[in-house]
């Protein structure tokens, strides 16, 4: 059975005099392509909350859940790192990169604030705590979970009706049959991930590609 959230990860920063503990989560990092997408979530740390890692949730249950997270929370915040930063710097350190852009993006100054994330060990001016399935254990990695899974959803189907032939919008760009298919049709768009093995292979056959008409947006979430 899955374990229940709480704010036990939480209270033991805040026992250590650390007032503001966000929690942060990522989605997207094992995809073929599109970004990694990272959210970081500040709750009031009071009464009970429903959320839970993600993955365990309906698409529709995801999105309500992400309404309420979004009216809720007393910060929040959401980052990118482009499918051209994972290749320029590996899919971990642009992890990071969009992580640190989530922080920056909830308008809490950052001195004085405590992490959990769900392992992720970023650098941060105060204490990280790093926990495997914190998204389990943490309403608030929980939450973080669920923002970035939706606005990276939302991403890709914004993605789809740009670049319609790959079928973004039902796998999101991970590595599903019907994904290498399009591959193997029609090569990597500007969107895949190069460094990856499997949009890697494609290049060398010597497939052309698609590409975007727009440049993508990432502030639209």
């Amino acid at each position: 059975m899955p374990e229940q959230a709480s704010f036990e990860l939480e209270a033991e920063l805040w026992q250590q005099g650390h007032d503001i503990v966000l929690g942060i989560d990522e989605a997207g990092r094992g995809c073929l392509a599109g970004p990694v997408t990272a959210a970081a979530v500040w709750l009031p740390p009071t009464g009970e909350y429903p959320y839970r890692d993600s993955k365990q949730l309906s698409h529709a249950r995801r999105a309500a859940l992400a309404e309420r997270i979004r009216g809720e929370a007393l910060a929040w915040g959401v980052g990118w790192a482009a499918a051209a930063e994972i290749d320029e710097l590996g899919v971990l350190k642009a992890t990071h990169l969009a992580a640190q852009r989530a922080l920056e993006a909830t308008g809490i100054g950052l001195g004085g604030t405590a992490l959990v994330t769900d392992y992720l060990r970023l650098e941060h001016p105060g204490p990280v705590s790093a926990v495997a399935r914190a998204d389990q254990r943490s309403w608030q990695v929980a939450a973080a979970s669920i923002l970035a899974k939706t606005e990276r959803d939302a991403f890709m189907c914004r993605l789809a009706r740009e670049l319609p032939a790959y079928g973004f919008e039902r796998h999101k760009g991970y590595g599903t049959a019907q994904h290498l298919q399009a591959l193997a049709l029609h090569g990597p768009c500007d969107q895949h991930r190069f460094s990856f093995a499997p949009v890697a292979r494609t290049v060398q056959q010597g497939g052309e590609g698609l590409q975007c008409a727009n440049e993508p947006d990432f502030s639209r979430g």
